[in-house]
């Protein structure tokens, strides 16, 4: 039997001589400062857009508005209303060439290109959209304005000067119709929206102030 040590391979071990290269005394290094604005992008964008939702909620609201002017015109005469609850609640078939709940009578055309330009705003703001309330109001928003404004387009006495079909009559409340109530209660949504801090694109204002605080008090 040889006692021969056999040869060590060639391959030499690391040295690790060298892995601490920092001085003893030296302080460690401070790790870089976590940007929330890098963690809050990922949570916004994670959410899906809504813009489907925001246009099946006006389709709703814009058919829900037309069946019933549509029934309305076809059944009621003016000046001859169908009472409902005694004399507050009433089907009353109107012509209103002004605004919602028959408000700025006299202009027409101006309300027309006004009622235009909202459902442009609404729909370039509805492709970024991520929150699902914002959604909801602004589809509100977005199927009364096409409502009123298809009936200024092409009721009579003409092209922006259309009269507005309205029918439903409260008590002393102005005559109004589906579109108006659609855009009341969108427009109310999204005031309560921006009020208790939701963000269209689904963040909260108020998480973002929290979380500058902590930062501003951990620093």
């Amino acid at each position: 039997m040889s006692t021969d040590r056999p040869r060590e391979s060639g391959i030499e071990e690391p040295d690790e001589s060298h892995a601490d290269s920092a001085p003893a005394g030296a302080p460690p290094e401070p790790a870089p400062a976590a940007d929330p604005d890098a963690s809050a992008e990922p949570e916004a964008t994670a959410r899906p857009l809504r813009l489907r939702t925001l246009l099946l909620v006006a389709v709703v609201a814009l058919g829900l508005d037309l069946l019933t002017k549509t029934i309305v015109v076809a059944k009621l005469t003016p000046g001859d209303p169908v009472y409902l609850i005694g004399h507050s609640v009433r089907f009353a078939l109107v012509r209103n060439p002004g605004a919602a709940f028959s408000m700025a009578t006299g202009m027409t055309w101006l309300l027309t290109l006004v009622a235009a330009a909202v459902v442009i705003g609404v729909v370039r703001i509805g492709r970024t959209m991520r929150s699902l309330p914002w959604a909801v109001g602004l589809g509100l928003v977005l199927g009364g304005a096409l409502g009123n404004l298809i009936d200024r387009l092409f009721r009579t006495p003409g092209p922006l000067q259309g009269h507005v079909v309205d029918f439903v009559a409260v008590g002393w409340w102005p005559v109004f119709n589906v579109a108006d109530s659609a855009i009341v209660c969108g427009a109310v949504l999204l005031v309560a929206l921006t009020v208790f801090g939701f963000e269209p694109d689904g963040t909260r204002m108020h998480r973002h102030l929290e979380d500058d605080n902590a930062e501003e008090k951990s620093v």
